[in-house]
């Protein structure tokens, strides 16, 4: 529901009677108990007040504030509104958080309410694995449910459920609505179907609202007061370890090993045909993702690996050549991913960060400090940089290194047919490059290079696209013999190359176009592609991509009232890795650089942004120049001025 941003409207205060109204309403809705205060005077009528007083408190708190949002909801993308309730609770030391969504006049309690409030709602349970699912906007297949049957007598079709994970079973991560009658479910292998319709999880831009602009809050370790289940289920949570994931109908349901029973199978004493197995509801994978704990333990280890190896070859240098403080990016790209793992294909592409118990590189920094292999501090609010690093803790003197996989060469840098090194610290400086620039004509000349012999769908430069025309004019006879440079105007060359403006109404009455004037219309007639070559590589052994050459943006501006400060992006294409240009910069330019996403890039495939302290675009020129780019590739674009150069 709000994987994406919702647009909330400015905030107001909660009138007392509105706030109680609503209380009162969510406490009939969820047919919510009010305590009793069993040391109370039985002749002090006030106490049973006192009592629905904290509660309604507890629920919505005296500092609540309303808003209206919408935002978009369903395949079709149809705009929906409502209202959130923001307020504060002591366990997240004072700052406002969404505690509540009404929506269609149901109110939806958010984790944050239900991390204060045990038991408001039924909590149902399934492996953490499928949480993560979850957290990515999924539904919860009937498959996936655990701990049961039976399930809570609450969980009724259209009924308002949190989810909790069997490794966390007392922290909510979800809430949802029941689609079909969970408490009547007697068992839930073999029944296919949606059981929950995800509504909001701890992960989404809802949980990452806060009036400071903070990112989310984190989820406690244990929340005393939510029904937990006896030890004898635990094993439940171990027998779903090895269960893989995979989306059913949009949702999730659970995948196993379908050549033996499981434990849960074996203990409902039903053999022969009817006994159900998990190949009634699962596919079967022959090679298993990695485990969340496993992908944990790779990263971190990388990041061990990544601190050994600077120790062992940088031995002379101060801090073993790290310089601190140490980014985000700069953790990942030069401390963690090259020292990742050897897995097989599959596991190995679950090795994601956004697949950890962490999520994120910035939970993954605060983990190592909280372990004190590293201190870190905040920057900016939305980045954690580590200040320090201990080389003598005992996890980083005993890391044992292993087996490393081999690198694989960056696309489109291949040097006939062979792969080329991995990108490195030095491997742009020095090389050559040539930017070519492909056409590759639309449907209405095909009836052109048919008659040329040429393939309709291939790419040409615009000299070859040029002689093709050469080739269809020769080929057809249409050179006027008065004057070579005209070119006779024939059906098919009036369809796909003239249109209804006045110079081409002006050539179909002469009969007769200048062949110049014709080539330029097959280029404009065509799509534009480009290849970036690198050395010697060819351009038979490059896949061009769509669109104009991109260019190098050199972007200067002010910040903090007179300081300004130098960016430089779209380096990837050029075969320029981001952070040894910035390291080289920072030591020409004698300051502070940084690299980090270029806001507003592409989770999946982010652009990196490297930015230097001054105006230094003479520097940042310099060091491309030295990596092979031409001066016209790049473009630059000064706001300290107000103009573009």
């Amino acid at each position: 529901m709000f994987k994406k941003k919702p647009n909330i409207k400015p905030l107001s205060p909660l009138k007392s009677s509105d706030r109680r109204r609503t209380a009162d309403q969510i406490i009939a809705d969820f047919s919510i108990d009010v305590p009793v205060d069993a040391n109370a005077d039985p002749e002090d009528k006030t106490a049973p007040t006192a009592c629905l007083t904290a509660l309604r408190k507890s629920l919505l708190p005296e500092n609540a504030l309303s808003a209206r949002f919408t935002t978009t909801a369903g395949p079709d993308l149809k705009q929906v509104s409502g209202t959130v309730y923001v307020g504060s609770h002591g366990g997240t030391n004072g700052e406002q958080r969404v505690l509540w969504i009404k929506f269609f006049d149901k109110m939806y309690p958010t984790v944050y309410t239900l991390w204060h409030n045990p038991c408001i709602v039924p909590l149902l349970y399934t492996p953490l694995v499928v949480v993560e699912k979850m957290q990515a906007g999924a539904d919860l297949m009937t498959p996936g449910l655990q701990r049961g049957p039976p399930f809570p007598k609450k969980a009724t079709k259209g009924a308002v459920v949190a989810i909790a994970s069997l490794e966390a079973p007392t922290v909510p991560m979800a809430v949802g609505t029941c689609e079909i009658d969970v408490s009547a479910l007697d068992k839930v292998q073999g029944i296919k179907g949606q059981a929950v319709s995800t509504f909001h999880w701890a992960g989404d831009e809802i949980w990452s609202w806060s009036s400071t602009g903070s990112s989310g809050g984190e989820p406690p370790d244990l929340i005393p007061g939510w029904d937990e289940k006896p030890d004898e289920d635990t094993s439940l949570a171990e027998r779903t370890a090895a269960v893989d994931l995979d989306d059913q109908e949009g949702g999730i349901s659970l995948d196993a090993d379908p050549t033996k029973r499981s434990e849960a199978e074996n203990a409902q004493g039903i053999d022969g045909e009817k006994a159900p197995s998990n190949q009634d509801f699962v596919d079967v994978i022959d090679d298993k993702e990695l485990t969340t704990k496993e992908i944990d333990d790779a990263f971190k280890n990388a990041f061990l690996y990544g601190v050994r190896h600077h120790m062992d070859h940088n031995k002379d240098q101060p801090n073993y050549g790290l310089d601190f403080p140490l980014s985000q990016s700069h953790v990942m790209s030069q401390l963690v991913h090259p020292f990742l793992p050897t897995y097989t294909s599959a596991r190995a592409a679950s090795l994601q960060i956004k697949k950890s118990s962490w999520k994120n590189i910035r939970k993954f920094i605060r983990h190592l400090d909280k372990q004190k292999i590293v201190k870190c501090k905040d920057r900016d609010g939305n980045e954690v940089v580590i200040v320090d690093v201990d080389f003598k803790d005992q996890q980083v003197e005993a890391f044992i290194p292993y087996q490393l996989p081999k690198k694989d060469a960056p696309s489109g840098a291949s040097t006939n047919g062979k792969s080329a090194a991995p990108l490195s610290a030095e491997s742009s400086v020095g090389q050559k490059l040539k930017l070519v620039s492909l056409l590759r004509p639309k449907e209405k000349l095909a009836p052109i290079l048919h008659a040329s012999k040429a393939d309709p769908r291939g790419l040409f430069t615009p000299a070859e696209l040029k002689q093709l025309l050469i080739a269809y004019v020769e080929a057809e006879n249409l050179i006027d013999p008065k004057n070579r440079r005209l070119v006779k105007i024939n059906p098919q060359i009036a369809d796909a190359l003239l249109g209804s403006s006045a110079a081409d109404n002006a050539a179909l009455s002469s009969g007769t176009m200048p062949r110049d004037a014709l080539a330029e219309r097959m280029v404009t007639a065509s799509s534009p592609f480009h290849a970036i070559l690198r050395n010697d590589a060819d351009i038979a052994d490059t896949k061009p991509k769509a669109g104009a050459p991109p260019k190098i943006q050199i972007t200067l501006e002010t910040r903090s009232g007179n300081k300004t400060v130098s960016k430089v992006h779209g380096l990837e294409p050029y075969h320029i890795a981001p952070q040894p240009l910035a390291d080289e910069l920072r030591k020409t330019c004698a300051g502070s650089t940084s690299v980090d996403k270029l806001h507003g890039s592409s989770p999946k495939n982010p652009v990196m942004e490297v930015m230097i302290q001054g105006p230094q675009k003479d520097a940042i020129m310099k060091a491309l120049e030295k990596r092979g780019v031409h001066k016209n590739w790049v473009e630059v674009v000064d706001k300290t001025k107000g103009k573009k150069k």
